[in-house]
């Protein structure tokens, strides 16, 4: 899967969250200042060459939907995180989160509560 910049991710993000949409749909959903209608336009014409989207035609307009979801891009994106931040290793990026994050102790005990359940079930 490519990489997207981050302009094409935030275009992602929106289309995930409203599912379908215009150029305009877009445009409603971006902060402010809002890049030009054409930024934008080309920018999800870019997500449909890279796979990321595809769209409906209705005469001269296009209702752009995602083809890739963001449950797999996450995934996808945060393998290469951990490889290329934290030299292959979870346990490193838990580490790193752990002790630069400032967590709270309610956060800590969340987190072991997630891992202790996963490693219930795998032990099954």
């Amino acid at each position: 899967m490519k990489d997207l910049t981050k302009a094409e991710e935030q275009i992602m993000h929106i289309l995930w969250n409203i599912e379908k949409g215009f150029v305009n749909d877009i445009m409603e959903n971006l902060p402010e200042p809002k890049p030009a209608y054409n930024t934008v336009s080309t920018i999800v014409r870019i997500l449909e060459k890279k796979g990321f989207v595809d769209h409906n035609a209705y005469g001269k307009t296009h209702e752009y939907y995602p083809l890739v979801s963001k449950d797999k891009y996450t995934k996808t994106f945060m393998k290469g995180f951990v490889e290329n931040y934290f030299s292959n290793s979870y346990q490193n990026m838990v580490s790193f989160f752990s002790k630069n994050e400032n967590l709270s102790t309610k956060e800590i005990e969340d987190i072991i509560k997630i891992l202790q359940e996963q490693v219930d079930s795998k032990k099954k």
